[in-house]
């Protein structure tokens, strides 16, 4: 489904007549957003009350109030394109994992938000797991295609586990972020991250 929301940060008001359906999944999003962004607890009925729609409208649209957190949660984020496999490998991987201003803030996606993301997923299971199926698996593809290109090609070892080699180098910048409470464009947690790439890499290699 696709989301429409206007404004993130403040609930879609509606026109006169019947708003459509796509305005309907922004307000819905964007009540969920405002609940998030202020570290509210996330109910139906405040989500209702601040949205102005009704529960079964909510309801017909996400099958659960985790689903739809799970959704709003992802809100400012894309897919990364296609990674370029053809050439300096190393380097299109990074660039597509981490972008100029660093994984948590690419896309628009503001470090206040990634934290809060981390912290509702951490205190519940059940909606950690339905954010990684509808959401984060997603955008591994890209990258586990070009490491798997890069096993063809005989760059990386062919008996590489592709989804552990993601986890590896993504596992370096979240925890800079997420443990140490670092910042990705400060110069020592740029070099640390460096040269924890450096050693994930060369165990890749063929």
């Amino acid at each position: 489904m696709t989301v429409v929301v206007a404004d993130a940060g403040a609930a879609v008001r509606r026109g006169p007549g019947r708003p459509r359906d796509e305005e309907i999944d922004g307000q819905i999003i964007a009540a969920t957003l405002e609940l998030i962004d202020t570290e509210e607890e996330v109910t139906v009925a405040r989500i209702v009350q601040r949205s102005g729609v009704s529960r079964a409208a909510l309801y017909r649209r996400w099958p659960s109030l985790t689903t739809l957190i799970a959704a709003a949660l992802d809100v400012g984020r894309s897919i990364p394109p296609e990674v370029d496999a053809e050439g300096d490998l190393r380097t299109a991987l990074f660039a597509s994992m981490f972008g100029a201003a660093g994984m948590a803030t690419a896309s628009g996606y503001s470090e206040a938000r990634f934290r809060q993301r981390i912290r509702l997923v951490m205190a519940d299971r059940a909606l950690q797991k339905a954010y990684w199926r509808s959401h984060v698996a997603r955008r591994r593809v890209p990258v586990e295609a070009a490491l798997s290109a890069g096993i063809e090609r005989g760059i990386l070892r062919d008996d590489l586990d592709v989804g552990a080699c993601f986890d590896a180098i993504a596992g370096v910048v979240y925890y800079q972020l997420v443990v140490r409470g670092d910042r990705l464009e400060e110069k020592a947690t740029s070099a640390r991250v460096s040269a924890a790439m450096d050693v994930v890499w060369r165990g890749m290699l063929a």
